[in-house]
């Protein structure tokens, strides 16, 4: 095992599960587990961290859900190997892109439901299995046709009711209505084809370029608050990540 220090402290008041994700994201970033190298039997681990089973394997169902990790029945987990990404300092909603671009943005479909999460949401919300969410769905685009199907899945620790106005922007009924900035965005970008759902949805044909975007949404503290997926027409999107580099360090 990697000589980092792996210690959970039992007297803090931060919840063990979080302290096991960020030991576990510890152990991800370091040499000794890149590319794929398999984890600790979770057995191991646990007494090592002196926690249950169960704790460790909330943690590692969070990370599972966010692709840093991943289980092999009869393997074990291990480590998702790296693929290349973009961070950027300054994130926007849909509604600020396209108004960015002096796109006048239509709703051509908005559908509100409560469901009961599945194991992947329970996960990276930290909620009860049987705790139904609010979950909101946006066909959107210009007023010649949709190009983005939206789909947000919320922590009920915001209050939303379902009866808000969904036709304003998201984060500002958030922030007004229910007291809640959206901080921090984590996002994953990759391509994919369209089924016959998607098609249907972006009036597209099936087997059309999709571009796939999972945004993690985190409130002023950290918590997580909205779990978003988004899939782009990508002849009619194009996604723009602009970073400014850093000036490296004089050499001492």
């Amino acid at each position: 095992m990697t000589k980092l220090n792996l210690k959970i402290d039992h007297k803090s008041p931060i919840p063990l599960h979080v302290q096991a994700e960020n030991l576990l994201r510890q152990l991800i970033e370091s040499a000794d587990y890149q590319d794929g190298k398999l984890l600790p039997n979770e057995v191991d681990l646990a007494k090592r961290l002196a926690i249950s089973r169960a704790t460790l394997r909330q943690a590692i169902n969070k990370l599972v859900f966010e692709e840093l990790l991943e289980r092999k029945r009869g393997v074990g987990t291990k480590v998702v190997k790296k693929r290349f990404s973009s961070r950027s300092n300054n994130w926007l909603s849909f509604t600020q892109e396209m108004a960015a671009r002096g796109i006048p943005v239509k709703n051509f479909e908005l559908h509100i439901s409560w469901e009961i999460p599945n194991e992947g949401l329970v996960s990276f919300f930290g909620i009860d299995p049987d705790q139904k969410i609010l979950k909101l769905e946006r066909v959107r685009g210009r007023v010649e046709g949709p190009f983005v199907y939206f789909v947000s899945y919320f922590h009920p620790r915001i209050g939303l009711t379902g009866d808000e106005d969904f036709k304003r922007p998201l984060y500002d009924i958030l922030e007004t209505d229910h007291h809640t900035v959206a901080d921090l965005s984590k996002e994953e970008i990759s391509a994919m084809v369209a089924d016959k759902f998607l098609a249907n949805k972006l009036d597209t044909q099936v087997g059309a370029a999709i571009l796939f975007r999972k945004r993690y949404v985190f409130d002023q503290a950290d918590r997580p608050l909205e779990f978003n997926l988004g899939y782009y027409k990508a002849d009619s999107f194009v996604y723009t990540v602009e970073s400014r580099r850093q000036a490296a360090r004089p050499l001492s």
